[in-house]
């Protein structure tokens, strides 16, 4: 438990950074968790509740102490620095609103880890993927429901959750759909012929009456479809063709960026399909090499022949 104090300043804190960058819920109750375990780490170390006052002067000191410990209950790099980000969010505002110095949290230095980048698949895995899901079920509308969620997961590059977000109003698919993402972000989608005629498929086959309300996908019941069928589908499907465990349903989408990029499609306009907010993010995505930016700046770039 922390004091009363600190933790309305936490809880204005987020109702802050909500408003101002309509943070999902999941994220808000990541950052909610991260700080509070801060200051509950500051309370215990110092053996005394610290409130508002008493946490603008945290040390340097303080900082390792929490820093060692966290690492010392097997915290790894990537969740440490990720922590410490939410710590530094929270300092930078409440430093704004008391009108104090922030320097000792903002300078502490993020803990270096080795970024792990996605795998995707080559294009002729990604085609037996497909392929190999059309035969999983005995269940002629089953089938071809697994085939059109996938589908969309590689043909537009959704996220599992944002295709099973689809209801009934947005089907028949159009040439795009709007899809809301990360942080409530919305952008544009643009959808392939392959992956509408899969979805049509699908519906033409489906038992249920699916209304405009209601999820696009539905389980056997008739409820709307979690992530789990799909995902143990992927895994079915992966230890038939012989694929490594990185293949899953993200994966798809990964593939989807990276074969866009292959077929000279560029970072820019891949960012905006996946609905990244930084392009880095994109470049780590596509598993993109320096080998591969150079040949698509010879390719591209006005003056790359004439130098």
């Amino acid at each position: 438990m922390i004091p009363a104090g600190a933790a309305q300043l936490i809880d204005d804190w987020l109702a802050v950074k909500s408003a101002l960058n309509d943070s999902s819920e999941n994220t808000t109750v990541a950052y909610r968790g991260d700080v509070t375990e801060f200051v509950s780490f500051l309370c215990a170390y110092h053996s005394e509740p610290l409130g508002p006052q008493k946490l603008q002067r945290v040390t340097l000191t303080d900082m390792r102490a929490w820093m060692a410990h966290m690492r010392e209950n097997d915290t790894s790099a990537r969740s440490l620095a990720r922590k410490l980000s939410a710590v530094k969010s929270f300092y930078r505002w409440f430093a704004r609103r008391s009108g104090f110095d922030p320097t000792v949290v903002l300078s502490v230095k993020s803990p270096k880890y080795l970024r792990k980048l996605p795998r995707p698949l080559d294009e002729d895995a990604a085609r037996k993927v497909l392929d190999t899901i059309e035969v999983q079920s005995d269940v002629a509308w089953i089938a071809a429901r697994d085939s059109a969620v996938v589908t969309l997961l590689y043909g537009c590059g959704l996220r599992i959750s944002e295709a099973l977000s689809l209801t009934g109003r947005d089907a028949p698919l159009g040439e795009s759909i709007k899809i809301t993402g990360k942080g409530g972000k919305t952008r544009l989608v643009p959808v392939i012929d392959v992956a509408r005629t899969a979805v049509d498929v699908y519906l033409s086959l489906c038992p249920y009456d699916i209304g405009r309300d209601d999820s696009l996908f539905v389980g056997p019941r008739g409820g709307a479809l979690g992530p789990r069928p799909i995902q143990k589908l992927i895994q079915n499907v992966r230890m038939q063709l012989g694929l490594p465990d990185t293949v899953t349903p993200h994966a798809m989408r990964h593939s989807f960026a990276t074969h866009l990029l292959n077929a000279g499609g560029d970072l820019r306009s891949i960012q905006e399909l996946l609905g990244h907010a930084s392009l880095s993010t994109t470049q780590a995505y596509t598993g993109v090499n320096t080998a591969r930016l150079l040949q698509v700046y010879a390719q591209t770039h006005p003056k790359a022949n004439k130098i």
